[in-house]
């Protein structure tokens, strides 16, 4: 009889963890496609963004730089709109479609999505809330935090944003926006699971690293 009981109950915790760990087929397959158009122009953008590599791609597509970019843009940010009242629809019915939910690597897509959006500080909650949940990789909050901080004139707290502006010096220069406690900086990427230093970040991001202070920039 008790080996019945211990049976029945070992089915149950495992129908339990099955019904669980189910993953939306049909939501994984609309974020599947929701990040194709999320990326559909943005390596042309990069590549038009690129002051060494500007030049040659609008060549490449029989345009000049400026002409490239007004035609590229307005496609992106159009498909780009759709995302994002997509991506909200979503967040009304299942808050973030996070790993257990849609699996890898469909659980990433709502947060490029947020991250290419003007919405960041409105949804920034729910990215955190999933990232400490284990539902998306802790750095992706991360560079959602620093993007959202830099957008608000504030310091960034793991260095991963790099802009390009005039700054209070009058010269027009682009640089790693400036981050609270820089001095630990490294520490706390290590600990968000960046595999890079800040200074290496930079490097890739084509951009010499220096501390800057925020009245340097405002």
């Amino acid at each position: 009889m008790m080996k019945r009981i211990a049976i029945g109950l070992l089915m149950l915790v495992s129908l339990t963890a099955f019904a669980q760990h189910r993953i939306n087929v049909v939501l994984k397959k609309q974020l599947d496609s929701v990040i194709v158009l999320d990326q559909k122009y943005r390596d042309i953008l990069s590549l038009l963004m690129d002051p060494q590599k500007n030049d040659s791609t609008a060549k490449s597509l029989s345009m000049t730089v400026a002409q490239a970019n007004n035609h590229y843009w307005p496609l992106q940010n159009k498909l780009d709109s759709l995302n994002v009242v997509f991506i909200e629809g979503v967040f009304k019915r299942y808050e973030y479609p996070g790993k257990t939910l849609v699996d890898t690597p469909a659980n990433e897509s709502a947060w490029y999505i947020i991250q290419h959006s003007q919405k960041i500080h409105k949804y920034i909650p729910i990215i955190k809330k999933a990232a400490e949940e284990g539902e998306i990789p802790f750095h992706l909050y991360a560079m959602m935090l620093d993007r959202d901080q830099m957008d608000l004139g504030q310091e960034q707290v793991y260095g991963t944003q790099v802009t390009c502006r005039v700054i209070k010096n009058g010269k027009n220069e682009c640089f790693v926006w400036p981050i609270k406690d820089a001095a630990k900086v490294n520490e706390r990427r290590k600990k968000a699971g960046f595999p890079n230093t800040v200074e290496e970040n930079a490097q890739r991001l084509g951009v010499t690293y220096r501390v800057m202070k925020i009245d340097e920039v405002k």
